[in-house]
């Protein structure tokens, strides 16, 4: 059976068991400061889970695009080692929310396992929860005699706290579970060593497939345990163990989900996969990181240097690196796989197919870079061990393998591969010293603990009314405290509200919330999954009481400005620039837009002009808001609107239209009645932000009348400055003009004086041993005149060694350059040399072995810098 069909079977099983099917959530989470990535099946469901909002269908099947390489989840460094796990893994899954529980759970799984996908029951084991005298837990007896009914005894396993009871995190909902394993030994090994004896322990063809987890508990912060008002079930199956084990393989590379990558790697490698246990490795990180890459940016996430785009980075990085150390690729090759990834997974996860170009254009670039990197690091790497060489050191430092690391993406293993080759060794200790202080300091920055929610008022259905309102009469329902570095701040959910909550690039509503003469101000609003969270530096004296709840109009006001002028823009832009552009992230706020879009070319000023133009056109059209709510989504769709991919929307939709010939998307936020509210739409800025990717920053309303206004008051103050000439542009380009002739002049002058210094240092030149010694102080106008003046120096004396202390512009620098000769036959480095030297101006430098600089604070100390020099080279 295909990975396919058996996806397909997974779906159609569970739709015959009245379950939903429900759409994969993106693979980067949004609005939950808990997590990254989406990292298990249960993630879009957490809500229904935490009680804060009721489930749509009581029933739920799925395939979840996860990715675990972040937290406690981690199996990037797993991936390519051995042959089942993944950074990005399809997981197969069916919830009940309140309705069915363990015997139907545990049925079903044994029915789908051994009488649809045919897997011999004899090779299955399950385990059971034994309990746990710390929680005071009692043995899973509801599940052990479940499976009792279906299984002989001794294929029942009784699994620990840490195997066999599943949780959310440190808090929220958790309970008992029960694993299904498979043992894909042969029937040799199989005799020799019982599967039940291997469970559990890490071997690589007894492995778990199955996890059947029965929500009943909820774990607070103090970390005891309350019962849930409702039991659930959510069980995760992960699919590529699955294939594994329906079509009879050894390895989860070896199924039809990766053979076709491993092929057409072997085809554009040359070498052949299954030969050598070093490539083989490089050909699983390639295949497996290729699909997390590839549906990270479908989702939205770019690679960056921040957060998550900088694991997606990291990830990608990785793939690169193995290509070109142990497959030999010189140029760009991830990105060719583009086609397959769309190929294979576009059916079920249509956004890979639908952005295939974007993807792969946005791969090409990050390993085009990367790759620039990655020669540059070999260079330092060259660098280094010539620095060794000169000073006899043999072990490569921690700090400098985790410079290697943190600059140029050397992992740990690829320094200390060409460390062995070039008779080195690396101090791993240091590096795990370093890596550690780097997690300890990012962690330092981002941690804060939250204390359980205090119930004011039973939880009811939580109303946003902020569309229509800027005021709601509210109640408290819960309240939390949070504290971090930044200080302690609580968090208040209302059970009406018309503060916007950050989502979709807008920002979260501020303002106040008001009762008996209390006047507590809101700082923010963000969403924690589908709950709306209010800031405020301190709680109300009377939390159980009704609140005027008011959002400060004027900012709001402004937001809504910039929230529709961004929806011009983008239609803007695919007019101007054409229909490939999709947005690629926004932040709207009461200062500023800023729109980030698809497209490798930087705007022409024209184009720019062009877009402005348009914006302004509609704004002066002033088109009015046409609305509609709860609008099903293949409706929406049909009428052309636009959805940002990465976003997660519901069966029910809220479409915002301005003229339905030019502006339609879907949307959540905020926007103004009439276009003509906006006033005024100028572009300020336009750049590069990452591969494939362009920034739009803008300014509306009162800000763009301000700016145009500053413009204006500039050229008059340029004019007054030029005595107010009748041609201001012909003005300033006569002054252009005038400068590059002095600067010409200045420039020879400098050459002139430079040639006389270089003239007087050559009569001044010492011999000592075999060396020839230059040692001086003098005045330049430059680093650069320094730096050109001892190359000179250098190509004009044989075994040469130059120190010059230079006066420039009233700043201290050190310049020493060495014949490449004396670095071997001398055994001497100007990096080290400088250095030393440099302590004599209160400053520092370093450089290449044949040539360094330094500079400092003490201009007075270049004197001893020439006295010292000349103490320890012409003796």
């Amino acid at each position: 059976m295909e990975a396919k069909k058996i996806r397909k079977t997974f779906i159609e099983f569970f739709e015959s068991k009245q379950h939903q099917y429900v759409p994969s959530a993106p693979i980067v989470v949004k609005n939950d400061p808990t997590l990254m990535f989406t990292n298990a099946g249960m993630n879009q469901f957490k809500d229904a889970f935490l009680g804060n909002e009721e489930a749509k269908y009581p029933r739920v099947a799925n395939s979840q695009k996860c990715l675990r390489v972040s937290g406690k989840h981690n199996d990037l460094e797993e991936v390519g080692v051995d042959t089942y796990h993944h950074t990005m893994f399809e997981m197969l899954g069916n919830w009940s929310f309140g309705d069915y529980f363990k015997k139907e759970a545990i049925q079903w799984a044994w029915e789908l396992l051994t009488e649809i996908y045919k897997l011999d029951k004899d090779r299955l084991y399950v385990s059971v929860f034994e309990g746990d005298k710390g929680d005071n837990l009692a043995m899973d007896k509801e599940a052990f005699d479940l499976w009792k009914a279906i299984v002989p005894e001794d294929r029942i396993i009784m699994g620990s706290k840490k195997d066999n009871f599943w949780e959310m995190g440190d808090t929220g909902p958790c309970g008992p579970c029960s694993e299904i394993h498979i043992d894909l030994r042969s029937d040799a090994e199989r005799a020799a060593i019982p599967g039940k004896d291997l469970v559990n322990n890490d071997h690589p063809q007894v492995i778990e497939i199955w996890n059947l987890v029965f929500m009943q508990f909820n774990r607070v912060a103090d970390g005891s345990l309350k019962n849930l008002p409702a039991t659930h079930v959510d069980t995760g199956m992960g699919f590529e163990r699955l294939v594994r084990a329906i079509q009879h393989k050894s390895s989860n590379y070896d199924t039809d989900l990766f053979t076709p990558f491993l092929y057409t790697l072997e085809v554009k490698s040359g070498k052949t996969y299954g030969k050598d246990e070093e490539t083989d490795i490089a050909f699983r990180v390639i295949v497996d990181h290729i699909r997390a890459i590839s549906f990270t940016i479908a989702d939205g996430q770019l690679p960056s240097n921040n957060k998550a785009g900088y694991v997606i980075r990291r990830i990608l990085r990785r793939a690169v690196r193995y290509g070109y150390t142990f497959l030999g690729f010189q140029e760009p090759f991830l990105y060719e796989l583009c086609d397959l990834i769309a190929a294979n997974f576009g059916d079920i996860f249509p956004e890979v197919r639908q952005q295939k170009d974007f993807i792969s254009k946005v791969i090409f670039e990050e390993e085009s870079s990367f790759l620039r990197t990655l020669d540059n690091g070999l260079k330092r790497l060259d660098q280094i061990k010539k620095e060794m060489a000169a000073s006899g050191e043999t072990v490569i430092s921690g700090p400098t393998a985790f410079e290697l690391y943190d600059t140029f993406g050397f992992p740990l293993d690829l320094t200390s591969l060409i460390a062995r080759e070039n008779g080195l060794s690396l101090d791993e200790k240091g590096f795990a010293q370093e890596m550690e202080k780097q997690k300890n300091r990012s962690r330092a920055a981002s941690e804060q603990e939250t204390g359980d929610w205090m119930i004011i008022n039973e939880d009811v259905a939580v109303e946003f009314v902020g569309y229509d309102f800027l005021e709601a009469h509210s109640r408290i329902l819960k309240y939390r405290a949070v504290s971090s570095k930044k200080g302690k701040l609580f968090q208040i959910v209302l059970d009406k509200t018309p503060f916007y909550a950050e989502s979709g690039g807008q920002v979260g509503d501020t303002g106040w919330l008001i009762s008996e003469g209390e006047k507590i101000r809101v700082i923010d609003t963000k969403k924690e999954n589908d709950l709306i969270i209010h800031f405020v530096d301190k709680l109300p004296v009377k939390a159980d009481t009704l609140f005027s709840a008011e959002v400060d109009a004027k900012k709001r006001k402004l937001t809504m400005n910039n929230h529709t002028a961004t929806h011009l823009l983008q239609s803007a832009l695919r007019e101007v620039l054409g229909d490939h552009i999709q947005q690629r992230g926004s932040l709207v706020n009461d200062e500023v837009l800023r729109f980030d879009f698809s497209h490798f070319a930087k705007m022409s000023e024209e184009e720019i002009l062009k877009v402005e133009q348009i914006v302004n056109e509609k704004i002066r059209e002033n088109i009015h808001l046409n609305e509609q709510r709860n609008v099903p989504i293949e409706e929406a769709k049909q009428k052309g609107a636009t959805a940002l991919f990465g976003e997660k929307y519901g069966d029910f939709v809220r479409v915002i239209t301005f003229d339905p010939k030019f502006s339609v998307e879907l949307c959540g936020g905020t926007h103004v009645p009439y276009t003509s509210q906006i006033g005024l739409f100028k572009i300020v800025s336009e750049g590069s932000i990452s591969s494939g990717v362009r920034r739009i920053e803008a300014i509306t309303s009162v800000k763009a009348e301000n700016y145009l206004r500053g413009q204006e008051q500039l050229v008059k103050e340029i004019q007054e400055i030029l005595k107010n000439p009748a041609d201001l542009k012909k003005a300033v380009e006569s002054l252009l003009s005038e400068r590059n002739e002095l600067r010409r002049e200045i420039d020879s002058l400098h050459q002139e004086k430079a040639s006389g210094v270089k003239q007087e240092l050559l009569k001044a030149v010492e011999p000592a041993g075999n060396k020839n010694v230059i040692i001086a102080k003098v005045t330049l106008p430059s680093a650069d005149a320094l730096k050109k003046l001892a190359f000179e120096l250098k190509n004009e004396v044989e075994m040469a060694l130059v120190v010059l202390a230079a006066d420039i512009a009233g700043k201290p620098q050190i310049a020493v350059i060495l014949d490449d000769a004396l670095i071997s036959s001398e055994n001497l480095n100007a990096g080290q040399i400088v250095r030393d030297l440099a302590k004599e101006i209160q400053g520092g430098g370093g450089g290449q072995p044949f040539f360094a600089t330094a500079g400092g604070k003490n201009l007075d100390g270049l004197d001893h810098v020439v006295v010292k020099a000349k103490a320890q080279f012409l003796k």
